[in-house]
């Protein structure tokens, strides 16, 4: 059997440049006060060696410890897990945020976070000890917890609020979400819908309001009244269902209905196929989110593409310049979104 290779180390490079270790670790993290020769040499050795440094190389010589935490909610995440049904929120977190840290020469780290824990200081405390992150990454509704922000914000840790407008430390970053329920407004009106319900998602989360701005505002810029047609849900298939089953035996039932995520919108189609109607001739739905199972749903439904990815890109990139004392504008940064049109959206039906 064929020895496996032995991996090269800081120590290798050290002896090869003839140089000791914490001038190789400088190198390695471009730190100032390291003359040309070295540089020179430490670098010929790398590449001589083949070297790839490790992230416990990089923290020999400074401070940083490249490394970048994202906390999500504890009990979604689960859920979603538990499921398996195709929500993949935590995937693109991980596609935008892992390939980005990676080309920074950072890691990225997940953790799940309670937000309604009692024990919620002494449990991020911990873990900030343990791994002391260069950064975190909030994804709501962590990110306007302001307990959980001030903590941070107290150990010198650079963050990056995901959905969340509120004041406090941090850079600010939303998916424009006054913006998509405008678009997912518009479209319904363009196809001559005049009666939109709108399924909220949980007051608990900051960006459930901006959705019903844009929902409100895309309303009255159209001559509509939004009156009866507004049903707040937590995000889920149960309170999608109850929703939906509210506007439509509410004394102006829509002919257009908007879901505040996949689940909601989910449940409405299921609920409209067993009271016989036919989506999109009876009934239009549009959803949030556009994980993998809306598309493969029948009809496929129409849904605003959240960028996911993109947003825990920029908010990676935030962190690191600041990490490299580049400060970025704190103004709020929004990330837009668009629209997807499937089968699930139509002109209403006939009057009469």
């Amino acid at each position: 059997m064929a020895r496996r290779r032995q991996a090269v180390t800081i120590r290798h490079v050290a002896a090869d440049a003839g140089v000791s270790l914490q001038t190789v670790s400088r190198v390695i993290n471009n730190e100032p006060n390291v003359r040309p020769e070295m540089t020179r040499r430490v670098q010929e050795a790398i590449d001589r060696l083949g070297y790839v440094p490790s992230i416990a190389a990089q923290r020999m010589g400074g401070s940083r410890s490249r490394l970048i935490m994202a906390f999500n909610d504890r009990d979604r995440t689960i859920a979603d897990w538990r499921r398996r049904d195709g929500s993949n929120w935590l995937d693109q977190m991980l596609l935008g945020g892992m390939l980005t840290c990676a080309r920074q020469g950072y890691r990225m780290i997940v953790e799940l976070v309670d937000t309604h824990s009692d024990h919620i200081e002494g449990e991020l405390a911990a873990v900030i000890a343990a791994l002391q992150p260069d950064g975190v990454l909030l994804t709501p509704p962590h990110s306007q917890n302001r307990a959980i922000v001030d903590l941070l914000a107290s150990h010198h840790i650079a963050i990056a609020r995901i959905g969340s407008l509120a004041p406090g430390p941090g850079f600010l970053l939303t998916m424009d979400d006054d913006h998509a329920a405008r678009l997912a407004t518009e479209h319904l009106v363009a196809l001559g819908h005049r009666h939109i319900g709108f399924i909220a998602g949980s007051e608990e989360y900051e960006l459930s309001e901006w959705r019903i701005a844009g929902w409100r505002a895309a309303m009255a810029a159209a001559g509509l009244t939004d009156e009866g047609l507004l049903c707040r849900g937590d995000f889920g298939w149960a309170s999608g269902r109850r929703c939906a089953m509210i506007l439509l035996d509410g004394e102006r039932p829509p002919t257009a209905i908007i879901a505040s995520s996949d689940q909601m919108a989910l449940a409405t189609l299921d609920l409209a196929r067993g009271r016989g109607m036919s989506v999109p001739s009876d009934l239009s739905i549009v959803s949030f989110d556009d994980t993998p199972i809306v598309r493969f749903a029948q009809p496929p439904l129409t849904a605003v593409v959240q960028p996911i990815a993109e947003i825990t890109e920029r908010a990676v990139e935030l962190i690191v310049q600041a990490e490299q004392g580049e400060m970025p504008s704190g103004a709020p940064l929004a990330v837009p979104c668009h629209l997807a049109i499937r089968g699930s959206t139509a002109p209403p039906p006939s009057a009469g």
